[in-house]
């Protein structure tokens, strides 16, 4: 398996923040038919995600994103592809 680590603080809400994850997470379903739920883990809200050939989960608490995105051996041949999309998704939602 690759992986995708990022980790980007927010300067938002902690509401703010889960409703920019949620929309990166109902856009990633709509668009890849990926699964997705939300936990409690201590001080963070944990958006868990899969799909065949990725899984990952994105941290949110109260000044942080975390985003971290396990790839299958398939999908390791675009990594970097993906990798692009997801820091245009960051830079849109959680500028730096």
């Amino acid at each position: 398996m690759s992986d995708i680590i990022i980790r980007r603080k927010h300067g938002k809400t902690p509401a703010d923040a889960r409703a920019s994850a949620e929309h990166m997470a109902a856009a990633l379903k709509k668009e890849f038919d990926l699964s997705y739920a939300w936990e409690k883990t201590g001080q963070h809200d944990v958006l868990r995600f899969k799909r065949p050939g990725v899984s990952g989960d994105l941290m949110v608490d109260d000044a942080e994103v975390a985003l971290s995105i396990q790839l299958g051996f398939l999908l390791n041949a675009i990594k970097p592809a993906i990798e692009r999309e997801v820091h245009k998704f960051f830079d849109a939602n959680f500028p730096a």
